[in-house]
């Protein structure tokens, strides 16, 4: 049975879906719209998912309700590190101790913008690309500075080919190499 009367065509058209997911994003309980709109469970229900609700769980509404404000600090940071340092859904879920969908629901509240996973590897494949330029230059200046690339190679833990390919990639204008065995002798021999 339910224990509320019928609302009346115009009270039921004035509660839109986007007014009910305002209430419901601000912390209220769909028992609590029901509540206060007049309309039936399923009704709020179907109008909260129209305007594409992510429902909580009674707990995560709960959390919610202890600490407002720890809950936009947390999501203004996830926001810092999902867009600044590139961060997945999934490891903004382990550093809110939430779930992907809860992270993604913190991440929209702060006025973060989901990407797809093209972008996320394509962010991550330019910050690689930035760190490893600035590894090539600060191979470059000990290299012209006069370390050798064996010595680079040993002190960055890199091969010896990676060194001369950052190297390379840094501009270096490289040494003459040396010969490394014994001196030849240029006269001819009787």
């Amino acid at each position: 049975m339910n224990p509320h009367p019928p609302p009346t065509p115009s009270t039921s058209e004035a509660v839109t879906p986007q007014a009910l997911h305002k209430q419901y994003e601000a912390g209220a309980t769909v028992d609590e719209l029901v509540t206060a709109s007049g309309l039936s469970y399923g009704t709020v229900l179907n109008r909260l998912h129209d305007a594409g609700t992510v429902m909580r769980t009674s707990w995560q509404t709960r959390r919610m309700r202890q600490n407002p404000q720890a809950r936009q600090r947390l999501a203004a940071h996830l926001r810092t590190l999902y867009e600044q340092h590139g961060a997945t859904l999934t490891e903004l879920a382990a550093a809110a101790g939430e779930t992907r969908r809860g992270a993604r629901r913190l991440l929209i509240e702060a006025g973060g913008t989901v990407r797809t996973t093209q972008q996320t590897q394509r962010m991550r494949a330019a910050a690689r690309a930035a760190e490893r330029y600035k590894v090539a230059l600060s191979l470059r200046a000990r290299y012209e500075a006069g370390a050798t690339v064996p010595e680079l190679a040993k002190e960055h833990s890199y091969s010896v080919a990676t060194v001369y390919r950052l190297l390379h990639q840094a501009g270096t204008p490289m040494r003459p190499q040396h010969s490394h065995g014994p001196a030849h002798d240029t006269r001819e021999r009787p």
